[in-house]
């Protein structure tokens, strides 16, 4: 690593880029290490969350717990995993803790939540390891790999974000399968185990190779003003999502109204996505499709849900990101109606495409909020604003785990899934009144008309 010359270069808005320091300048390798290495360590940890529906039944029977009791379980989990975001962004923004060390403390909790569940059976052990700590460890890990990526590619964040968010989802594919096949109560303390050196090793290798870049990085090779111009003249991608105005605080980003937007639709679908990971293997075996049909259902449902991010990505650069991010929420709940119309009448055909359709809209929306809060309000404070963002899953977490097991106990899945699509259309909704702080309609109009222009008014 070597130390490089750099300048700031301010745009019309006042905000500012720093241009001159080359990725090999500042962590002595290539930038594309920090996609690949969140990735790995975002697949690591997705057990958390999409393996569970595949390991609780296993647990039931050895500990005796009731379907209650192992999803409050999930429920806490994600409430610690949501509410370690911001907290964990703050400090990284104010250079007291380094994301390596965010990154080694997550693999450190999170192997001790899998080693909790696989040697004690004692419900009160078991919240404070597995759902506080390994809620923590994960948490810890999702939020810097995601502000990770997004650093490092501020010129290209949403294929990226959704490439490495999507390793969260499809990383839990092989277990699912292993849980569904293997796991008993004779052997499941040895599978738990190596789950958990493997979250251990994986975590620990990767985080130990993070470095952020400095605040308002640019690439040295790409001029921040003409790249604006640029992608307008060639693509109309910046008329679909022109970059924040400036570089917004917390407290500026929730002033303008529109943080407590997201905050409150991410509550919601981020409810309805729990709820569907959750319990589509219960509805399954309830459906009479069998233990394999059910996994496979959880595989599909996974898969889809992480390749579904990346795709979004992609699609949010060319169609916007808003405009994406409602579509998105729209399938999710179709979907909730698709499961419960197919379980009930026994389709396994039917069940595997809305598992399907599940799978996308309950897990594309993710990278959609991760790269729209750094539209809004930009890089500098993405952590900590972002974090404010994510922590909407905490709430969302109990809605999608205990409160709708006790749903399922007094409305049935009828009653859930029903509920389930209608507040999902409740967020698509929702989404039609998010507006990109301090751009006026105006200004917008007059980004849409320089994106239709010939690409040879663009000069240079």
């Amino acid at each position: 690593m070597t130390t490089a010359k750099y300048q700031e270069i301010t745009d019309e808005n006042g905000r500012v880029y720093r241009v001159g320091e080359t990725p090999h300048d500042i962590m002595g390798r290539s930038r594309s290490w920090m996609v690949w290495l969140p990735w790995i360590a975002m697949m690591a940890v997705s057990v958390f969350e999409y393996g569970w529906g595949a390991v609780e039944g296993t647990l039931e029977e050895k500990y005796g717990w009731t379907l209650s009791d192992a999803f409050w379980l999930a429920s806490i989990w994600a409430v610690f995993q949501a509410a370690v975001a911001f907290p964990a962004g703050r400090l990284r923004e104010k250079n007291i803790v380094s994301a390596r060390t965010a990154m080694l403390a997550g693999a450190v909790c999170s192997a001790v939540g899998y080693f909790t569940i696989s040697h004690s059976g004692n419900l009160v052990l078991a919240f404070a390891g597995y759902s506080v700590l390994g809620g923590i460890g994960a948490g810890l890990v999702y939020a810097t790999c995601v502000n990770m990526v997004g650093k490092w590619y501020p010129e290209k964040r949403g294929a990226r974000t959704g490439f490495v968010n999507g390793g969260f989802a499809y990383g839990a594919v092989p277990f699912i399968y292993v849980f569904a096949a293997f796991l008993t109560p004779a052997n499941y303390s040895t599978i738990l185990d190596v789950m958990g050196v493997y979250m251990l090793v994986a975590v620990g290798i990767c985080g130990f190779l993070f470095k952020d870049p400095p605040k308002s990085w640019w690439p040295k090779d790409v001029d921040p003003l003409t790249w604006v111009r640029d992608r307008q003249a060639k693509s109309g991608g910046l008329a679909k999502n022109p970059p924040a105005v400036k570089q917004f605080s917390p407290m500026e980003a929730v002033r303008t109204g529109m943080l407590p937007l997201m905050w409150v639709c991410l509550v919601i679908i981020g409810g309805v996505s729990l709820f569907g990971i959750n319990f589509q293997v219960p509805f399954a075996k309830v459906s009479h499709f069998g233990a394999f049909v059910a996994a496979s259902s959880a595989g599909v449902l996974a898969v889809v849900n992480g390749t579904g991010r990346a795709v979004v990505g992609w699609a949010s650069d060319k169609l916007g990101r808003r405009q994406t991010l409602t579509l998105v929420l729209v399938v999710a709940a179709v979907a909730q109606f698709g499961v419960l119309y197919a379980g009930n009448t026994h389709n396994l055909v039917l069940f595997m495409v809305f598992a399907f359709l599940t799978g996308f809209g309950g897990g594309a929306f993710y990278p959609l909020f991760a790269a729209l809060v750094p539209d809004y309000f930009g890089e500098n404070n993405n952590a900590s604003n972002y974090g404010l963002v994510y922590s909407a899953k905490l709430v969302g977490g109990v809605g999608g785990g205990g409160l709708a097991a006790g749903v399922i106990s007094v409305w049935g899945y009828t009653g859930a899934y029903i509920l389930a699509g209608c507040i999902a259309l409740l967020s698509a909704v929702l989404t039609l009144f998010l507006r990109q702080p301090g751009r006026k309609r105006h200004q917008l109009a007059e980004t849409e008309l320089v994106a239709r222009r010939p690409s040879a008014s663009a000069g240079g």
